[in-house]
């Protein structure tokens, strides 16, 4: 029976570029593979068809053979078979073909085994740093205290006794991983001997116990900007816990929380400040001091008549920015009080003032002319 053409099994015109012919091989081997098709006795055969068929075109020698002189290239000892290593049709690597689909999904090839890094990257530390209002206006220099691990001084980071180099794993010759055949497959998995690591410590450190790192408590002073608000996070670059066996250090991470402030609410950058205002002030008009965060006070001009809920804005009273130039402001919400614990005469005065101030609450009066409104046209 004639062989398929190479290019027709995998189902790729002829001159494809090596990537197109990869992810075909791909998609026909997980389609014909023998383990996904039990019931049908003629996937092994196809199977090992896509693997000879890539054999050929994956590599540039044979392929070149291949497109000038067909299947001929390799019988009777033409083109590249007699320099490949006896390479022979029907009897392809599968074990080899069908690992690079492995190499590729997840990265198990034989360049990630390479560049496997032998020591660890040291975990990423959070510190909750809560500060005032004020220490959040003018900024602040904290001195805190970060339980974590730091470089052994004994071993110099290396987990060996006396600082030595550890020795490349005999039994993964420096891998991390060691393969086993499973009939098409070829299954890596860590190593025990290293666990993965690719060295071995033959007299680990008395001090670290191999680790190359000790438990330890840092003190670090940190500049916090003027600006911060709750929710800022600040980064501090390899102050974080100590590598494995000398890899680098983690970040430590500050995240800050703005405790709440008895006189100003804070909103982004605009500070608002809630001042009561007495009746008669707010009937006659006057001025008022107003504090502001920098520990000082502005004074300010209530108009006559002001009524409740008024809000004042003073420009540039408030927050300083975390980056970039400009403050925001300092809102004065007026809240006009109602006199209490009166005297008699006080009493008597007020009675007098209603008198004469019937016309004097615009206010209450559109409000109940409106209601009276309503309320005739509900009888209506």
């Amino acid at each position: 029976m004639a062989k398929r053409d190479y290019y027709d099994v995998l189902g790729v015109e002829k001159g494809a570029s090596s990537d197109a012919i990869r992810k075909a091989f791909k998609k026909q081997a997980m389609e014909h593979h023998p383990d996904r098709n039990r019931h049908d006795p003629k996937s092994e055969a196809r199977f090992k068809e896509v693997n000879e068929a890539y054999d050929v075109l994956k590599d540039d020698q044979k392929k070149a053979a291949y497109d000038r002189f067909g299947h001929a290239a390799f019988e009777n000892g033409h083109g590249a078979s007699a320099g490949a290593g006896g390479f022979r049709p029907g009897g392809a690597d599968f074990s080899s073909a069908f690992s690079d689909i492995f190499e590729d999904l997840f990265g198990m090839g034989a360049a990630a085994q390479r560049t496997r890094s032998r020591s660890q990257r040291g975990s990423d530390l959070r510190y909750n740093l809560s500060m005032t209002l004020e220490e959040a206006f003018h900024g602040k220099q904290a001195t805190i205290s970060v339980p974590s691990s730091a470089v052994c001084d004994v071993c110099d980071g290396t987990g060996a006794e006396g600082g030595a180099v550890p020795a490349t794993c005999p039994t993964c010759s420096g891998m991390g991983k060691v393969r086993a055949q499973q009939g098409f497959f070829t299954v890596e998995r860590t190593c025990p001997t290293c666990a993965g690591r690719g060295q071995i410590i033959k007299n680990p450190c008395a001090s670290c116990n191999g680790a190359g790192r000790v438990a330890r408590e840092r003190t670090l002073n940190v500049n916090i900007p003027a600006g911060v608000e709750t929710g800022t996070r600040i980064r501090l670059a390899s102050e974080g816990e100590a590598g494995l066996r000398g890899g680098p250090a983690g970040d430590l991470y500050i995240f800050v929380e703005v405790e709440r402030h008895p006189i100003f609410e804070r909103e982004n950058q605009d500070l608002y400040c809630r001042i009561p205002l007495a009746m008669t002030t707010a009937t006659l008009g006057g001025e008022i001091d107003a504090p502001t965060l920098d520990g000082g006070k502005t004074r300010v001009k209530v108009p006559s008549g002001v009524q409740s809920g008024k809000q004042l804005r003073l420009r540039g009273k408030g927050m300083p920015p975390l980056r970039g130039t400009g403050a925001g402001d300092l809102y004065i919400e007026l809240a006009v009080e109602t006199p209490v614990n009166l005297t008699a005469r006080q009493k008597e005065l007020l009675r007098e003032f209603e008198q004469e101030s019937r016309e004097n609450s615009p206010e209450a009066q559109d409000f109940f002319s409106r209601v009276k409104g309503f309320w005739d046209g509900m009888k209506g």
